[in-house]
């Protein structure tokens, strides 16, 4: 029997990288699907490769920022799949690069926290009556290491970053008395297009190459290497399973050893 079969994992931001990893994981791993984003477009192939392992797969247009999406998402898994017992909240954004606290714009600001903040708060205010009603479930929460140490330059995103903690571990407390786990994993740079942004910021700000950037980062971490989709998929699959069922309001650093 596979680790998530007969259970229901709703994941947001499933369509790319860290996201299209963690899907193919729960698939891999006998779980019936719930995949909510913006794009349905890019949400399909990722979709078609889990029913082409068997899944049940419901693709749901949702904003996660906007709460009647968001509880249209969460019934219209409920509707086909029965429940949802596992919340994996993937979406979010980046913030602005390279940019001071006192260069950010107030509106760059808002949408951040809105996205990273707000959007994890709704998914979890919508899924967490059955899961209560059940006396079961897992939530785990992407947020990243920026949230567990400042960084100049990125203020607006640890910002969002350091308040999706306070809601994880908030919610932890709250729901633990109803056997449910809430945990964040927080992934350092991870490989991929938007770390390619970050440094081609990042190599615009200094006047070096991109491949310079690039190595600057892998420099700062212990293993000297920046991770990838799958390191991160591969702890919220652990955080999601009974293998984590005493582990709650947790904060997972995937970073290659730069929070230490």
């Amino acid at each position: 029997m596979a680790e998530f079969d007969d259970l229901v994992a709703l994941i947001t931001g499933p369509a790319k990288g860290m996201g299209a990893a963690i899907t193919r994981g729960f698939a891999d791993g006998g779980a019936s699907l719930v995949l909510a984003g913006r794009d349905i477009a890019a949400i399909e192939p990722v979709a078609d490769e889990a029913r082409a392992l068997g899944r049940t797969v419901v693709v749901a247009r949702c904003d996660v920022t906007r709460a009647d999406e968001v509880e249209a998402a969460v019934a219209a898994g409920i509707e086909s799949c029965g429940r949802i017992d596992i919340l994996v909240n993937v979406a979010g954004g980046s913030g602005p690069l390279e940019t001071t606290s006192w260069q950010t714009e107030p509106e760059d600001f808002d949408q951040i926290v809105e996205l990273n903040m707000k959007g994890c708060y709704l998914t979890m205010r919508a899924a967490l009556p059955g899961m209560i009603e059940r006396r079961s479930g897992k939530i785990v929460n992407v947020g990243g290491t920026f949230g567990l140490r400042g960084r100049a330059g990125r203020m607006a995103y640890s910002a969002s970053k350091w308040g999706l903690r306070g809601i994880t571990k908030s919610t932890a407390l709250e729901v633990g008395v109803h056997n449910i786990n809430v945990n964040c994993v927080c992934p350092g740079m991870v490989d991929g297009p938007r770390f390619e942004r970050v440094s081609a910021e990042r190599a615009k700000v200094q006047g070096i190459t991109v491949e310079a950037a690039r190595a600057q980062h892998a420099e700062e971490y212990a293993l000297r290497r920046v991770s990838t989709d799958v390191d991160v998929a591969n702890a919220v699959l652990f955080m999601a399973s009974e293998r984590a069922r005493n582990i709650t309001g947790q904060d997972l650093a995937v970073d290659g050893g730069w929070v230490i």
